[in-house]
């Protein structure tokens, strides 16, 4: 199987949800021009990190955002990865990714598991606790936040479970962006998996972002990657080239995980 794979690597006005709504609107429209079978929104793409204001910006139990995004997808008959929004529950708020399929049903919602205390995400988040694992097109996906890449081992967990492909939505400052570009590789060479990974570009208040959206083969070779500013990148993955490689060294049979402890 093939599957067309669109990043939306957009700009966020921060703390501005209203603005990023129509901003997110506008992209998609344009990335449609691709006739992709996934789209890809980054991380808190409705509010970036204006951390502080949660309590007035967040998106109670994420309503919103999985109404807009149900109604693009069946607009455009697409599936979403719909990056992640500050979730309002009543224990706090939450980052959590959406995924919706193309005829507007949510699949699944995953919640950011480890927070990044260097962005001070532990003093305004809570932690997820659910694994990230969905499927669309009947295919074994996973997805996860920005931070949980540099964990291999919550990776390995998803992809011994049978994800073939990772999605990565982030907000990923520039000055790691050699880490960003070194670890996104290294996890698609050591699950042998696809890797597709949507990061924001532009600046907030605090940081400035990398930008540099890329989809990975399972071999670890780069078949698309954005620069620094807004930009839709695009590819074409092969669901069937993960088997051939998983086959072809088999590091799923190879593991002894009774002695990783």
């Amino acid at each position: 199987m093939k599957l067309n794979i669109s990043c939306i690597q957009m700009d966020i006005a921060f703390g501005n949800p209203y603005e990023n709504y129509r901003s997110a609107e506008r992209l998609i429209e344009k990335a449609m021009e691709s006739k992709p079978d996934i789209l890809v929104l980054p991380e808190l793409w409705t509010t970036g990190y204006d951390l502080t204001r949660l309590d007035e910006i967040a998106d109670d139990q994420a309503k919103q955002t999985i109404q807009f995004l149900q109604e693009a997808a069946k607009k455009y008959q697409v599936h979403f990865v719909g990056g992640s929004v500050a979730n309002r529950n009543d224990s706090g708020v939450k980052n959590t990714l959406i995924i919706i399929d193309k005829e507007g049903q949510l699949i699944h919602q995953y919640s950011k598991l480890h927070l990044f205390k260097l962005m001070d995400e532990h003093l305004y988040l809570e932690a997820g606790t659910e694994k990230g694992l969905f499927q669309l097109e009947n295919r074994p996906f996973a997805g996860v936040i920005c931070y949980d890449i540099r964990f291999p081992e919550w990776i390995r967990t998803h992809t011994s479970e049978g994800a073939e492909a990772l999605f990565v939505v982030a907000e990923w400052p520039e000055p790691r962006l050699a880490h960003w570009r070194a670890l996104l590789i290294s996890r698609a060479i050591e699950n042998q998996c696809y890797v597709v990974a949507c990061n924001r570009s532009g600046s907030d208040p605090n940081n400035k972002f990398a930008g540099h959206s890329m989809i990975i083969d399972p071999w670890g070779e780069v078949i698309a990657e954005a620069g620094e500013k807004e930009a839709i990148v695009s590819a074409e993955i092969n669901m069937g080239l993960v088997k051939d490689i998983r086959k072809q060294i088999p590091i799923f049979a190879d593991r002894k995980p009774e002695y990783y402890r």
